[in-house]
């Protein structure tokens, strides 16, 4: 009974020591960088060879379109300028995520090994491609539209019936 019960407290140890090894932190899993890949696009088609520059709370990376580049993950979104001669600025917000195997992290790997995670950067995830629109739409809305006025309307004279 007693070779039973210790067994079984061995087997026990073992599954606990495999999950917690097997879910690891974000750290080990994915690491800090990521690999993403930017496109330019126009109101009539894909945009080649367009100058970006990508900024985060992490860095400032510079690729040219289509390509990809190597970021640091993190919890800030993600500011991208597109340029192109010839073109509006391309100009967008990529937003960070939360990575699920942050909720394993918290329940395996206790606050410590969160607490890492998510000051490095690798508890978050960028989208894999950012495409970004070279359009002027943003400079348009800044623009007063201004409206000619109503002509006055006649009083009706009469009774209707």
């Amino acid at each position: 009974m007693i070779i039973k019960s210790f067994v079984q407290s061995i087997r026990t140890v073992a599954i606990c020591g495999a999950a917690v090894a097997l879910v690891g932190c974000a750290s080990i899993v994915s690491g800090t960088n990521q690999v993403v890949s930017v496109e330019t696009l126009s109101p009539v088609g894909r945009v080649d060879g367009a100058s970006c520059r990508l900024q985060n709370d992490k860095g400032v990376y510079y690729v040219t379109t289509p390509g990809t580049v190597t970021v640091n993950r993190a919890y800030g979104d993600m500011s991208v300028k597109c340029e192109k001669s010839g073109l509006p600025t391309g100009v967008a917000t990529i937003k960070s995520s939360t990575k699920a195997m942050m909720a394993g992290n918290i329940i395996f790997g206790g606050i410590i090994g969160a607490g890492v995670d998510a000051a490095s950067g690798a508890a978050y995830d960028y989208p894999a491609v950012f495409q970004i629109m070279m359009s002027d739409l943003v400079a348009n809305a800044l623009t007063p539209v201004v409206a000619a006025p109503a002509a006055p309307v006649p009083p009706s004279t009469g009774a209707m019936k």
